[in-house]
This record gives C-alpha cells, sequence and structure tokens, in this order.
C-alpha cells in the first residue's frame, strides 16, 4: 500500500482505488450471475463490465471530501452501503425477477409478513456480497494500513470526479448509441441496469420516483381532459348479446392467488392438478378465457387488485396501493355502493399489508373483514393469513350478514410463495424437477382448487350460485422467470423469452346464471375485467376513466400491454425489444417490424396515459353525471367500529 516518495495522500490513493477495485469487479460479477439482463452483443457485455466503474468511483470518490482518519471511515461506510444495496436487490430479484425501487421501500409494513419468504431466499454464499468490506475493514484494524491524516489536494480531488464522470459520460453514449431513448422510455428496470449498472440506476430511479410525486402539484383539469378523450377514442362498445345478462346480482370475485394457466388440464403423476377449475371450462354458464395475462408492476397482489376495481394501470415503480392510498378514485365499490350493492373484501391477514386498510377507504368499500375477524388456530397458518379452506369457511357467516345485492371480494393465500404446506393436507405429490418452489407449486395449486370447490357447494347450497356473476382471476405469476429450467422440465420445452411471455397467462373464469359459456381466444389483460363486468351489469362504462375494453365486445383491444412496456397480441409478442409471431414463436422478419413499432407506440402510450391519471390524481378534476365522489370519512374498518350508515 506504501508508495515510497509519493506523499501520504498516495496512501490513500492506494487505499482508495483497492476499494473501487473490489466494489467494481464485485458489482460486475454480480450483475452477470445473479440478474438475468438479457445480454445480447459485444457492446452490451462491454458496458455491463465497465459501468460498476464509474459508479464505485463516484460513490467511493464522496469520501475524499472528508478529512483525516474520517475520509477511511466514509469510504468503509459507503461501500457497505452500496454493498448492502446490490445484496437487497439480488435478494429482492431471486423472489420478484425484478430490482427494487424507491416506493417499493414506503412498503415497510409489509416487512414482517415477508420474513419467513425472504429466509427462503437466502443463499450460503451470500456473505460474498460483503466481503471486500469485511478486507477493509481488516486492513485497518491490523493496521496493514496506517492511517494518515493529510488530505487529498482539491486539484487531485476534482481529477478524481473528472475522471469518473468521463467514464460515466462514455459509458452513457455508448448506451443510448445501442439502446436510443434509454431513459426516456424506461418502462423496464432490466435496461437501465443492464447499460448503467445497479448504482446508476438507483439514481435514475430516485429522480423518476421524485418526478412522478411531483406530477400531482402541476396537474389540472386541462390534463383529465386530454386523457377523457384518449380513453372515448378507445372505448369498445358492449355486446349486445351479453349486456345487462348479471343486471342486479351479486358480485363476487374469488382472487387465484400465484395461479398461472398452464395449471388447467395439467396432469402431474397422471393426475389433474385442478380438476375443479379443469371443470368450470366445460360449465354451461361458465366463460373461460384462455388468452388472458396478468399486467402487474411491482405491486403484484396489490396491483392486480388496483386494475380490477379501477381498470387503471399500477405504477411503474412500487404500487399505487402503498403510495397513492389518498387519490381520489372512481372505483367498482364506491360506483357500485351508489346503485344499492353491499361491498366487502374478506382477508385474513393485517389490513395495514399493503395498505389496504387505507386505499380500501378511497375505493368506497363499506366493509373489510381483515385477520382482526378471523381465528387464525396454528395448524392453519399460512404464509400471509390462513390456509384457504378455513378462511372460506369463517368468511361464509360474515358473507351472510351482507344485504344483497352485494359486491365482495375474497383472497385466499395457501397457494403462495415458498408454496410451503404441510404434508397430511397435501392430496398430490410434488414435482420431481429438484427445483422446490416449482415442485411444491402444484401441492398448494391442488389445495386452492380444493377450496374453491368446497366454496362453490356452499354457494350452491345456499342459492347464491343462482344470484351472483362470480369472477375467479389469476393475480401474477407464480413460477418466476428465475426458475425456468425446472419450468422447461414441467412443460416439456424450453422456456425461451417467447415462451416465458406466454407463461404470464393467468386464467379468467366469469360464472353468469343464464348464460352461454364456453372457452374464449380472445387476448385480454387485468385491465379489461372491470368494463367486461360493468357491461354484464347492464352500466355502460364509457363515462368513467377506464383504459381497459370490455372483452366481450366485438370491439376488444387485442393488445394487451405488459407494465415494462413489453406486449401480446393475437399477431405479434414483444419482450425486451424483440418482436415474434405469437402463433409460430418465431422472430418476425424485417417486413413485418413496422407494425410492432406501431404497437409499441400504442403500448407507450396508454402506460403514460394511465400513469398521468395516477401521479396526477387527476380523478379529483373529473365527475361523471349521477356519480358522487367517494368520501373516504364514511369508512371505518376497526372491528366493532364500522360505519352502520347503510
Amino acid at each position: 500500500m506504501k508508495l515510497k516518495g509519493q506523499g501520504i495522500s498516495h496512501k490513500y490513493i492506494g487505499f482508495f482505488f483497492l476499494a473501487v477495485i473490489l466494489l467494481w469487479i464485485k458489482t460486475y460479477v454480480t450483475q452477470l450471475t445473479q440478474f438475468d439482463l438479457g445480454i445480447q452483443n459485444s457492446i452490451q457485455k462491454f458496458l455491463l463490465f465497465l459501468n460498476p466503474l464509474g459508479s464505485a468511483l463516484i460513490f467511493l470518490g464522496i469520501s475524499a471530501l472528508f478529512k483525516g482518519r474520517k475520509k477511511y471511515i466514509s469510504l468503509i461506510v459507503i461501500d457497505f452501503l452500496l454493498s448492502f444495496l446490490l445484496f437487497a436487490n439480488v435478494v429482492y430479484y431471486r423472489f420478484f425477477n425484478d430490482f427494487i425501487t424507491l416506493p417499493t421501500l414506503t412498503q415497510t409494513q409489509n416487512f414482517g409478513d415477508v420474513s419467513s419468504s425472504v429466509s427462503s431466499l437466502l443463499k450460503p454464499y451470500d456473505f460474498l456480497f460483503f466481503i471486500d468490506t469485511i478486507l477493509l475493514i481488516a486492513l485497518l484494524v491490523f493496521r496493514i494500513v496506517k492511517i494518515e491524516k493529510k488530505d487529498m489536494s482539491r486539484q487531485k480531488v476534482a481529477a478524481l470526479f473528472s475522471m469518473a464522470l468521463a467514464i460515466s459520460c462514455a459509458n452513457l453514449s455508448l448506451a443510448e448509441a445501442d439502446r436510443p431513448q434509454l431513459l426516456t422510455r424506461g418502462f423496464d428496470r432490466n435496461y437501465i441496469v443492464k447499460y448503467l449498472g445497479m448504482y446508476n440506476y438507483t439514481i435514475y430511479d430516485t429522480v423518476k420516483s421524485t418526478t412522478a410525486s411531483a406530477q400531482r402539484v402541476m396537474a389540472s383539469s386541462d390534463d383529465v381532459t386530454e386523457v377523457k378523450n384518449y380513453t372515448n377514442s378507445n372505448y369498445a362498445a358492449p355486446n349486445p348479446a351479453y349486456f345487462g345478462a348479471a343486471k342486479g346480482m351479486n358480485v363476487i370475485y374469488l382472487h387465484l392467488e400465484s395461479t398461472q394457466n398452464f395449471l388447467i388440464n395439467y396432469k402431474l403423476h397422471g393426475e389433474e392438478v385442478t380438476p375443479f377449475l379443469n371443470s368450470l371450462t366445460r360449465d354451461q354458464n361458465t366463460l373461460y378465457f384462455d388468452n388472458f395475462f396478468h399486467q402487474t408492476g411491482q405491486g403484484k397482489t396489490a396491483d392486480a387488485e388496483f386494475m380490477l376495481e379501477n381498470s387503471l394501470y399500477g405504477l411503474p415503480q412500487g404500487a399505487a396501493f402503498t403510495t397513492k392510498g389518498m387519490n381520489t378514485f372512481q372505483s367498482a365499490p364506491g360506483i357500485l355502493g351508489q346503485q344499492g350493492y353491499t361491498s366487502a373484501v374478506f382477508h385474513a391477514n393485517s389490513g395495514s399489508f399493503w395498505n389496504r386498510n387505507e386505499i380500501y377507504k378511497s375505493f368506497g368499500y363499506d366493509k373489510f373483514f381483515d385477520g382482526k375477524y378471523y381465528q387464525v388456530n396454528p395448524e392453519d397458518q399460512a404464509e400471509y393469513g390462513m390456509m384457504d379452506k378455513p378462511f372460506y369457511q369463517q368468511s361464509k357467516p360474515m358473507l351472510e350478514t351482507l344485504p344483497q345485492p352485494f359486491y365482495a371480494k375474497f383472497i385466499p393465500v395457501a397457494n403462495h410463495y415458498p408454496y410451503k404446506m404441510d404434508q397430511s393436507l397435501a392430496t398430490i405429490a410434488p414435482a420431481e424437477t429438484g427445483d422446490a418452489s416449482v415442485d411444491d407449486y402444484f401441492q398448494t395449486a391442488r389445495y386452492e382448487d380444493e377450496a374453491l370447490k368446497e366454496f362453490f357447494d356452499y354457494l350452491k347450497q345456499t342459492g347464491l350460485l343462482d344470484r351472483s356473476i362470480i369472477i375467479m382471476y389469476g393475480d401474477h405469476y407464480g413460477i418466476s422467470e428465475n426458475h425456468n429450467k425446472a419450468m422447461s422440465q414441467v412443460l416439456g420445452k424450453e422456456i425461451t423469452p417467447f415462451e416465458s411471455a406466454g407463461l404470464q397467462r393467468v386464467p379468467l373464469f366469469i360464472r353468469v346464471p343464464g348464460i352461454q359459456g364456453g372457452i374464449h381466444h380472445e387476448y385480454g389483460g387485468q385491465i379489461d375485467i372491470l368494463p367486461t363486468l360493468f357491461h354484464l351489469l347492464g352500466i355502460d362504462s364509457k363515462q368513467f376513466v377506464q383504459f381497459g375494453t370490455d372483452l366481450l365486445s366485438e370491439q376488444h383491444d387485442q393488445l394487451v400491454p405488459f407494465r415494462n412496456g413489453d406486449y401480446v397480441s393475437p399477431t405479434i409478442t414483444a419482450v425486451r425489444d424483440k418482436y415474434y409471431d405469437s402463433t409460430t414463436g418465431l422472430e418476425l422478419s424485417q417486413d413485418k417490424l413496422d407494425q410492432a413499432k406501431k404497437y409499441h407506440e400504442i403500448v407507450d402510450q396508454k402506460l403514460a396515459e394511465s400513469d398521468k391519471v395516477v401521479n396526477g390524481d387527476l380523478l379529483r378534476f373529473y365527475t361523471p353525471d349521477g356519480f358522487k365522489p367517494i368520501d373516504r370519512s364514511k369508512y371505518n374498518y376497526n372491528k366493532g367500529q364500522e360505519d352502520s350508515s347503510k
């Protein structure tokens, strides 16, 4: 570490550059091995190697601004913080296949509930994420490097930052050359990390999140007029054959936690995994959509709820449930509540999880039966509440207190990562891929299916089955792309990017007494559920700001955006700037790329317009005819103190 004759400052420089090199190499190896960033060419390989260097120089260079021993201490502290950020993103990515954003850090009320899931994501080698910090501390503790008090000159500090900025600017220039509009069209966080690195991504995300928060202050009624014109131009008129088919009926949503569509009619060890759901594909009163996709982002379950209640997209960073709970909404419970419906949610977890006990007030939910209303015995405990069978059993008497017609949503959680369950309750053997998450998934999915059948039997016995429209929807994927190797064994084919996009299909069943059921092949997504429901109830959705279209309408838009800006349609599938024929899975020829890029422009605009509504809280400027704005103060979900005005 000593450089003779060069002065004490060079001893610090040696220590500094050792820290830079260790952080640089560690970050590069992590980005290369722990994230699936889709590296496609030599420029991207080079940028992945280069991008941690500029960041390491800039962030660790801050320590040079301190004096004496403080510059050593600050260097180690900054190195530890960057290491922890890297480690936290790796753990987050293992489950969500995504990166942490600033809004996700506001979801701290969820952390206690997910602690057991986090422990299952840790690996024996994770201590290596902090090995450089440990080494730097050891060098000082054992006096291999002596702390010197002489400080770097201003000229040398300026030269250090100039070098760091030059590297970072070169990095950005090469990135923009390979991927134009990298920062302006930034729906997909994968691109930012791939081209600019984990630490620059954090800066980018902070700027984007702060900008989004400022949009509410800058918003005006002119903005909502533009949005309303946009949604009117994309409106799909109801199908006369279905409009009003469920008029006056109860509405029952049954949430299918982490349920992907490949489970439908799938056999494991010669047995159907979901025999009850399979039977509904043949039910005379049930519509089953086999090209229906989840469109969630970082909010996962919360995003799914947000879309089905509002026909607005979740946000690109974080979850609207946690960051926009005080917004003005024109949600299904509030709208139907003004037409005589009583609304309620049943969920045996903490009411604060995903900020539900606050945002449900903004949606206009009359009642929220959360964990306080359930007796969760140890044998009934699930990862995020209670097992499905006792959950439905305990929910029945509460459901029976609701005046009809009612709008009720049930959120069971047994089929949730990491898919562990008491083997005495399992009625099918696990798969045998060697990947525990994939293998156990089939057991909890079977249990979920059995619980649904029991609840349907109850609805039939009470007569509710004949007086209710029942919607069952998958909320998000159950098996992430991190398990593609095991999934290739399950499905008997390689999981290419095209196949991975297809695996984002989730089930959608809509049962309406008296209608002709059947399998529908239209492409659609969660954004489309609300206008479909409204038209079945005989309510025209046109007056409301909704970004989905009625799945049963002949004008239904079959272009399905994903939250990262990718999309699927009956003809073209877009995954990370590659375009595939949706029927063959082959990459599109050059002569068909124009249409693919036009679809991308449509998708980008649709997501941007929705974000404008949510970030700007634009619905406070617009009230449809005959609708009264939802008054949050009317709702109280404390047990024993519920509002009794309805």
